[in-house]
Formats: structure tokens, sequence, C-alpha cells
């Protein structure tokens, strides 16, 4: 089992910045891929960005250029450093670690999930 603790949601303004952290524990060994998804009231879960072991990554389409998803292998820990927060990024953000190799994007890929965090981006 893996187990997952996200960290550093919370309120910030439009056009601000706010940087998610996801500490692993467990049998972290057999994990891949480790990908940040968010959810909106009245939304599907969606993918915002993944990382490999190796650091490839991918991002959603809206994301690509303001946010940064990032690994540190040593602390078993990954990153999403979002920048230009606008109100509809809004969410609660779950972080999710997957076994499957290269960048998996389908939800039903990830094996484990945090808690999640929620980001409120408002004025």
């Amino acid at each position: 089992q893996v187990q997952l603790v996200e960290s550093g949601g919370g309120l910030v303004q439009p056009g601000g910045s706010l940087r998610l952290s996801c500490a692993a524990s467990g049998s972290i060994f057999s994990i891949n891929a480790m990908g940040w998804y968010r959810q909106a009231p009245g939304k599907q879960r969606e993918l915002v960005a993944a990382i490999t072991r190796g650091g490839s990554t991918t991002y959603a389409e809206s994301m690509k250029g303001r946010f940064t998803i990032s690994r540190d292998n040593a602390k078993n820990t990954v990153y999403l450093q979002m920048n230009n927060l606008n109100p509809e990024d809004t969410a609660v953000y779950y972080c999710a670690a997957s076994r499957i190799s290269g960048l998996p994007l389908n939800r039903g890929a990830y094996d484990y999930w945090g808690q999640g965090t929620q980001v409120t981006v408002s004025s």
C-alpha cells in the first residue's frame, strides 16, 4: 500500500501563486508515475499534470505555462507550482500515484489517491 498526503492548499487572490506538495509513504518502490488531479463543484475530476519517476511530464492544455509539476524522488514527494491562478482554478486538488510505466492519462490507471487539498481563488 501507498499513502499520499497533500498539503499547501488555501485561499489565494486571482493572479497569485500556490505550491502544493504530496508526500508518499509505504510501498513507494512500486510507484512510477505521480499526478495531480482536481475536482471543482459539480464537475468531473480532471487531470492537471503528471510526472514519471524519470521526470517526463504532461499537462492539461489549460494549465500549460501556468502550472509546473516536479518530483523529488529522494524525498518521495511531488510538487505542483501554480502561478497566475484564476477563480476557475478553484477546486479540490488530489495527488495520485500509478504503478503503470509511462504517463497514464486515464484516471483509472492511478492506484492510490490522497485525501485532497482545497484551493480557492477569490478576491
